[in-house]
């Protein structure tokens, strides 16, 4: 399933799209760039994680993030935890490195 653009994360019973997601975390105020990762939860199997770089002239917190992501999408797509990070690992061909992200 990872060949055809999903992750598996598992919330609630139901496959998520991360592209989905990181548009409505990029619509919040505030974010520049956004990428959502699978992560380990004992309870679900694996829940999303967002890693975001906030828009110099405006910071914003992990808790501000969210409260505005919860507007935007249903409960069960909304990101279990935010990080606000300087800037994303990139791979050689500028994408953002989310191997590493997950890792971390």
């Amino acid at each position: 399933m990872c060949g055809h653009g999903l992750i598996g994360l598992v919330a609630l019973s139901r496959l998520q799209r991360p592209g989905e997601v990181e548009a409505a975390l990029s619509e919040c105020p505030g974010v520049g760039e956004a990428v959502v990762v699978g992560v380990p939860d004992e309870k679900w199997g694996e829940v999303g994680r967002a890693f975001v770089v906030c828009r110099s002239e405006a910071p914003v917190t992990a808790e501000q993030i969210i409260a505005d992501v919860r507007r935007r999408l249903a409960s069960y797509k909304v990101p279990k935890s935010v990080v606000v990070v300087d800037e994303l690992p990139r791979l050689g061909s500028g994408k953002a490195d989310r191997a590493a992200l997950k890792a971390r």
